[in-house]
């Protein structure tokens, strides 16, 4: 003969429930879940100071600017002194977006976009055989052969479209507007 503790736990009685201890969360994702934020805040003030050292070192000598895009010999004249003088001023605008962390997700897109336009105007520019400094900061033009750094150029904006690619996929962070005005959703504090 069974108890009715037994009876219970056998059948799947309410007592049985109450008895048993709710599926721990695991200890990786509640750590997770603690470090994203902040690791997200240190890729958000990494992109910004990028994007800022770039947009500030041309802005500053607008000319140079206007020569760097020209030297790619992708665009008309008038194409090439839109973008030289837009260019620094949209990455000091994507760089303030990060600094205040507002609409990180979508700065962080647009982010990764800009770096994969400016890799494939470097891996261009190498393909057609021009001698060219990339002009990402503040120089460029036509420069020797041996002078060429297309490598590590296109390196260097892979690892700066990954800082962006983080930020599409982990917006949230410490210290950002979007958090105080509630514009990340539930769904990223999960991830």
């Amino acid at each position: 003969m069974s108890t009715g503790t037994e009876e219970n736990a056998l059948s799947g009685g309410a007592d049985s429930i109450r008895d048993e201890a709710p599926p721990a969360e695991p200890a990786a994702t509640s750590r997770w879940a603690a470090v994203q934020p902040w690791l997200s805040l240190i890729v958000r003030v990494a992109l910004a100071g990028i994007l800022g050292y770039a947009g500030y070192t041309k802005v500053i000598v607008p000319a140079l600017s206007v020569e760097s895009v020209a030297a790619y010999e992708l665009f008309g004249e008038t194409l090439n002194q839109l973008i030289g003088y837009t260019l620094p001023l949209f990455e000091l605008a994507l760089a303030l977006l990060l600094l205040a962390g507002l609409a990180t997700r979508v700065t962080g897109i647009i982010s990764a976009l800009l770096m994969a336009v400016f890799i494939a105007g470097i891996a261009s520019a190498w393909a057609r055989g021009l001698t060219i400094d990339c002009g990402c900061f503040g120089t460029g033009g036509v420069v020797d052969a041996d002078e060429t750094t297309y490598a590590l150029d296109i390196a260097r904006d892979l690892g700066f479209m990954a800082l962006g690619l983080f930020l599409a996929i982990w917006p949230r962070s410490r210290y950002s507007l979007d958090g105080a005005l509630g514009l990340y959703s539930s769904s990223d504090e999960e991830r």
